[in-house]
């Protein structure tokens, strides 16, 4: 549950978090773009090391580490599952050792999750869920899509929190969700799930009520108390993204192929 702390805002006074969202989200959309553009380990290395600075100027480490140690567990099946299907696809069984022409291509989609996880967490950490819907109503986006989706910010890590404090209370009882088959420790989360479900429906129901008592779209033209505009921070990270896709754009046309592999110096 740990991976969805990266998904829970934290208030904290640093030039990061005073940055317009959206164009936080267009620089997190341009280091995806750059991390599905490369499958070598050295340029997703960069991109990986590029959110180090935006880390610990916002001071959000500890948040950030949690929520990679929670995606740790799906990079390892992602990399496990790339190295089975290439040893299929070079002959398994007669062939049962991954060499490393195969090793870096699994590690690089690894990577590519990894960095992807990485800047979608800073976003999260230092963006609050009310300038995000804020955001994205001065984007012209519908109304009720900017509530829901910052709506469903607000309530995935609360429900992950929740599903931890069921699971240790339900193992405080006996249950025991580690022990057998695959099938038994699926029947084992059934206690698990009931009672989320159940109170999920009840956060579901106490939120319409309030919507409904405060006369939730009444008026189709909305006014906000407060505006997003552009500061010098925002020109900063304007600048960075333009450079950013200007070299990933270079390299990938001009560099490409001349990006040394991890076997190169094995």
């Amino acid at each position: 549950m740990s991976i969805f702390d990266g998904l829970k805002f934290r208030k904290v006074s640093s030039p990061i978090h005073n940055i317009d969202p959206r164009i936080k989200f267009i620089y997190v959309i341009i280091i995806f773009i750059s991390a599905i553009l490369f499958h070598q380990i050295l340029p997703l290395a960069i991109l990986f090391l590029m959110q180090l600075p935006f880390v610990f100027i916002a001071k959000v480490q500890k948040q950030w580490l949690r929520s990679l140690r929670g995606a740790a567990f799906i990079a390892g099946f992602i990399f496990v599952i790339n190295i089975v299907t290439r040893l299929f696809y070079n002959g398994w069984p007669t062939t049962t050792l991954a060499t490393l022409e195969m090793v870096e291509p699994a590690l690089g989609m690894t990577m590519r999750f990894i960095v992807l996880v990485e800047s979608f967490s800073v976003f999260f950490l230092t963006t609050s869920p009310d300038y995000l819907g804020l955001a994205l109503e001065q984007s012209r986006a519908p109304y009720e899509f900017a509530f829901a989706f910052t709506t469903a910010v607000r309530f995935v890590p609360v429900l992950a929190e929740e599903a931890q404090t069921i699971m240790d209370a339900q193992k405080a009882r006996g249950l025991e969700l580690d022990k057998g088959n695959v099938l038994k420790r699926i029947r084992n989360y059934i206690p698990i799930l009931i009672p989320l479900i159940v109170s999920a429906i009840r956060r579901s129901l106490e939120l319409a009520e309030a919507m409904e008592s405060r006369a939730w779209g009444a008026v189709k033209k909305r006014t906000n108390l407060y505006l997003l505009k552009l500061h010098k921070g925002d020109y900063a990270l304007i600048g960075i993204i333009v450079l950013v896709l200007l070299v990933t754009i270079y390299v990938r046309l001009f560099v490409f192929e001349s990006i040394p592999l991890l076997s190169t110096f094995f």
